[in-house]
């Protein structure tokens, strides 16, 4: 009976909710409290190694990471193995060059054995002797044997204790018990390249194993940021923090392997932290299930992309985002969910986007009718618009665009003064172009003062940050820096800050 009065009320509450958004809808989107002057705090329950060097530096061999790209080059026959038809037939070593198809990327089972997965995504294994990638049967493992810790060349063993050989340009065996030195003739001798590397959640927690990590990851979280990071903050004229999180958190204090339990706990600490210092959160799903973008910052193992291929990977991002308003719902600093952080076009449809939307939207709704619900953009999309249709059916909607002077190789030789011109002339134009007076409100989730000029002064930084503080303070809800400790100094707002880079 309880229950039926339960859901009974919260239907009538939907009706009245539904009515009162189709009404007031638009405007409820203008005009919000305040403006989000914010900071990323990026690297900390996110793992991006590029922001923390330092974090991957005990793991043991740890140059060959989970996703980790590499090219081998036979010494006998002076080319590359080659995954024929990127994947689905035999292994070949007749490439001049290397590129994707001679590619191989590392799945890391502990820090001597490994298999190898090809472009189309099948793993390598052996017919017989021969070998071939035409399986997706993950059981086959190798062992990648370096000459010495400085030496690019390797032997590769396979899973039947043979080595691999290239015995002529079009068949490679494993089939090799012996071997001896490193010598130019032996076809079991391959010139290895590291053609790309990953450094995200996953390979940290699978890099360090299920003893070590959750003490690494501990120490980690409870020292990259702390509670007099919130102070400073608060004092330096910024009034909210955009925290990414993982999707395995909502499965603390246990998440699915290779993850360590601890974050929630430090997303915890955050939200009391926010109220006594008395700034707001943007929560950020930085990671979803499957990685939906396939980078480091979404802890994709591999490269890959896979959210949004299936119901099953939307129902259980709904779920999270379920979670994560339901906690923290009651806490006066929720200022907004980001129901998913940067989706790449076209490996994310927008169909099945919308669809998501949709549905972590009412998530939302269902725990909270004030929090502000952020949707990201798709990166290489060319519609910067294209979300309108479903976010202007929301109320308190925000749109989120990142802008960034340093990715894109048309500011490679744009002088101090041309990147400044850039940001008030085509930034400007593009934040007017998605502010409307009664669609979402505008969001500059990301930017950072720093770009590609060589032997820029303090006052060409100063400059630089100053324009893109004045143009991004115009979108309707506001701005977030990337981010507030970095390696990089110039990406960190703290070392800005404190150094007189950035004045706020």
């Amino acid at each position: 009976m309880t229950r039926c009065i339960n859901l009974k009320i919260w239907l009538l509450n939907l009706i009245i909710f539904t009515i009162f958004a189709i009404t007031y809808g638009g405007r409820l989107n203008q005009n919000p409290e305040f403006k989000v002057r914010a900071v990323n705090l990026g690297g900390w329950l996110v793992t991006e190694g590029w922001m923390k060097p330092s974090l991957f530096d005990g793991i043991p061999n740890k140059d060959f990471l989970d996703g980790t790209g590499l090219q081998f080059k036979s010494v006998t026959t002076g080319k590359y193995l080659c995954a024929e038809s990127g994947g689905g037939t035999i292994l070949v070593a007749n490439r001049t060059t290397a590129s994707g198809w001679e590619t191989f990327k590392l799945w890391r089972i502990n820090e001597a054995t490994f298999r190898l997965r090809v472009f189309n995504k099948q793993f390598v294994g052996l017919d017989g002797i021969k070998v071939v990638a035409t399986s997706s049967n993950t059981s086959k493992t190798f062992h990648i044997i370096k000459e010495n810790d400085n030496s690019t060349r390797v032997r590769i063993k396979a899973f039947n204790g043979q080595f691999i050989q290239a015995k002529t340009e079009e068949l490679v065996t494993a089939d090799v018990s012996e071997v001896n030195g490193w010598e130019d003739d032996d076809p079991t001798v391959f010139e290895m390249t590291i053609s790309s590397r990953l450094q995200g959640e996953f390979q940290v927690t699978n890099g360090y194993g299920p003893i070590k990590a959750p003490q690494v990851m501990k120490e980690h979280w409870s020292t990259f940021i702390v509670e007099d990071d919130f102070n400073f903050i608060a004092t330096n004229g910024l009034n909210a923090v955009r925290i990414p999180v993982g999707w395995w958190i909502a499965s603390d204090p246990t998440p699915p392997w290779p993850y360590v339990g601890g974050s929630l706990h430090a997303l915890d600490n955050a939200f009391l932290w926010a109220q006594k210092y008395g700034l707001k959160i943007i929560v950020d799903l930085h990671a979803a299930p499957g990685s939906q973008n396939g980078f480091q910052h979404s802890s994709s193992r591999d490269g890959s992309q896979e959210w949004g291929k299936s119901d099953e990977s939307i129902q259980q991002t709904v779920n999270i985002i379920d979670f994560l308003s339901a906690r923290y719902a009651r806490s006066p600093s929720l200022h907004a969910i980001e129901l998913i952080n940067e989706p790449l076009s076209p490996g994310v449809t927008l169909e099945s986007l919308n669809k998501y939307y949709k549905a972590g939207y009412e998530a939302v709704r269902k725990h909270s009718s004030t929090a502000y619900v952020v949707l990201s953009n798709r990166l290489a999309s060319s519609d910067p618009k294209e979300l309108f249709p479903v976010a202007n059916g929301f109320i308190r909607s925000v749109i989120d665009v990142h802008y960034y002077n340093i990715f894109d190789d048309a500011f490679e030789n744009m002088s101090a003064q041309q990147n400044i011109d850039f940001i008030y002339t085509n930034r400007s134009s593009e934040l007017n172009y998605i502010t409307t007076s009664n669609g979402p409100l505008t969001f500059v989730g990301e930017w950072v003062a720093d770009w590609r000029v060589k032997n820029a002064t303090k006052e060409d930084f100063q400059r630089f940050a100053k324009a893109q503080i004045d143009v991004f303070g115009r979108s309707t809800f506001g701005w977030a820096y990337w981010a507030f400790k970095n390696a990089n100094l110039r990406w960190s707002l703290e070392w800005m800050i404190k150094n007189g880079y950035v004045n706020l």
